[in-house]
This record gives C-alpha cells, structure tokens and sequence, in this order.
C-alpha cells in the first residue's frame, strides 16, 4: 500500500484551498470549457494554437484539481503548542536576529501546502524552519544555506 504524504498546514490555509478547489471545479473548468468550443469554431484542429492553448490549460487545470484534492485529503492541521509558549514549533510565528549583524527577521512555520516567503510564511521542510524547530527562546541556531552557515538567535516565539 502506498503511504500518501501528509500536508501540514493551518485551518485558514486548508479554507483557502477548498476555496481554490471550489473555484477549479466551477468557473475555471467551465472557462476552459468554452474556450476549447470557441477554438473548434475556427476549423482544422491540426493547425489550430487556440485549440492546443485550451488543451493545455484544460490538462492544467485538472492537474491542479488533483492536486488540491490530494492536499486536502491528507491534511493535518496545525494546531499551536500552549504547553510550550517559547519552543518553536509549526503554526508558531518565529522572530530571530542574525549573528552578528543583528538583523531581525520574523516568519510562522507552516506546512509546505501554504508556505509563501513574500506572506512571512515558510515551509516546515525548508532549511531555516527545520534548524529552527525544537529551539526556544534565546537559543542560537546553526542555519545551512546555500551561502554558507549562518548564525541565529531566537528572540520571539508567538
């Protein structure tokens, strides 16, 4: 039997993908749809790119569906850990200052199902969260980059 991943994330990120899926599954596959009826309008498929371009955002589209489902069908929310206030752990929201610059960056730890750097958030499975992950308050943490190791000090955990 086929052991199929777990996708951590939070309540709101797994509200957000079943709005996604909803979307999918109604306006955007009847969009793709149409524009496939339009295309065949123009005649010979052999020689037709409006036709291919729907095609393929037609198998895109359904690839997407797949996947969300999947996420969503394996899901495992995050729910914060009140016994320990100031460990790092999933769903946390984590500040730290780099050695020795001091400069202060905060981002929560989420699953990789809703991770987005730009938004603060980052994926359990990257390199900065995993070196995190366990440390609390205070702790300096080894974190291997690309560039190198870089040293970080924990200062907030919420």
């Amino acid at each position: 039997m086929v052991v199929e991943k777990s996708y951590y994330m939070t309540q709101e990120g797994k509200e957000k993908l079943e709005k996604e899926l909803h979307y999918l599954k109604t306006d955007r596959r009847q969009e793709v749809v149409e524009r496939i009826k339009v295309a065949r309008d123009f005649g010979d498929l052999s020689e037709n790119s409006e036709y291919d371009a729907a095609k393929d955002d037609q198998a895109f589209v359904e690839q997407r569906i797949t996947q969300v489902e999947k996420m969503i069908r394996n899901a495992v929310i995050i729910e914060n850990d009140n016994d320990n206030p100031d460990v790092v752990s999933l769903g946390k929201t984590v500040t730290f200052m780099e050695l020795p610059d001091g400069d202060e960056e905060t981002y929560t730890i989420v699953g990789s199902a809703e991770a987005d750097p730009f938004e603060g958030k980052i994926s359990n499975d990257s390199p900065m969260a995993k070196s995190l992950l366990g440390h609390e308050i205070g702790t300096e943490v080894a974190v291997a980059t690309p560039g190198g190791d870089i040293q970080v000090k924990i200062t907030k955990v919420e």
